[in-house]
């Protein structure tokens, strides 16, 4: 890649489910300590897009990708690329939280022991630091034994994003991460995913237009599989180029 500010490259993607079509012909350049916003209504394609970026999509069964994606120059798909690594440097926090039935430190520590972090010394450090940077280690420093299913849903929010910092991720994914939570969690999440982006790269699928013009330096508009517009943020929004941007932004559809 020529541009060093390029952290994921995904040029003409095509996917399929079966026969059927989810994704057609998209190309664009994801920069690093930026977040891009994926928008979109239901079914657009947004989660499906995001999942190539660390092979998730590996896991359903019969689906096909034709294009290439990069993540720094190295395309992600080729059989000399370790899938475990690429999905423990592209992390991903899912739309419900989903810590394990264990303890907070748990939760952070059996993500480390799997992906081959074995120092247990650095291992309790990572964990700290993961929590600090989670913006959670405040309100679980004293209960770090007790299960992370008590804690709320904007905390088990924090701990999932926790327990992905941890492994020292360079990308994040974000699928839709504030959908269950109350408007206070949202808003502690926004404000992290901006504290965030100094450190990693941040990927999010939201419905929320507004969380995107908050928090997003680049936005994609997707619709039926097509990428119809992708910028700026701020020009997105206020000067869309294509009309079926600015008909979706306004509310006329989706």
């Amino acid at each position: 890649m020529n541009d060093n500010n390029v952290r994921i490259r995904a040029e003409k993607i095509n996917f399929y489910y079966g026969e059927k079509q989810a994704l057609k012909n998209i190309s664009l350049d994801i920069f690093a300590n930026n977040v891009t916003a994926f928008i979109g209504p239901s079914g657009c394609g947004k989660s499906t897009f995001i999942r190539l970026f660390n092979r998730m999509n590996d896991l359903i069964p019969r689906t096909r990708l034709e294009g290439k994606i990069y993540l720094d120059d190295v395309d992600i798909n080729s059989r000399e690329v370790d899938v475990v690594d690429i999905r423990r440097r592209v992390g991903m926090v899912f739309q419900k939280p989903n810590p394990f039935p264990k303890s907070i430190y748990e939760n952070l520590s059996y993500g480390l022991k799997v992906n081959g972090f074995k120092d247990k010394r650095k291992n309790e450090e990572k964990v700290v630091s993961a929590l600090k940077k989670a913006a959670l280690w405040k309100e679980v420093k004293d209960r770090l034994h007790d299960n992370a299913l008590g804690l709320s849903g904007g905390q088990q929010q924090r701990l999932c994003i926790a327990r992905c910092l941890a492994v020292e991720p360079e990308v994040i994914l974000f699928d839709e991460p504030c959908a269950s939570l109350d408007p206070i969690s949202t808003r502690s999440i926004e404000e992290l995913i901006l504290e965030l982006k100094k450190f990693y790269t941040i990927v999010i699928v939201t419905h929320n237009m507004q969380q995107a013009a908050r928090v997003a330096d680049y936005t994609a508009f997707l619709y039926i599989g097509e990428l119809i517009e992708f910028g700026i943020t701020e020009k997105i929004f206020t000067v869309p180029k294509q009309k079926m941007t600015e008909e979706y932004l306004t509310g006329k559809f989706g």
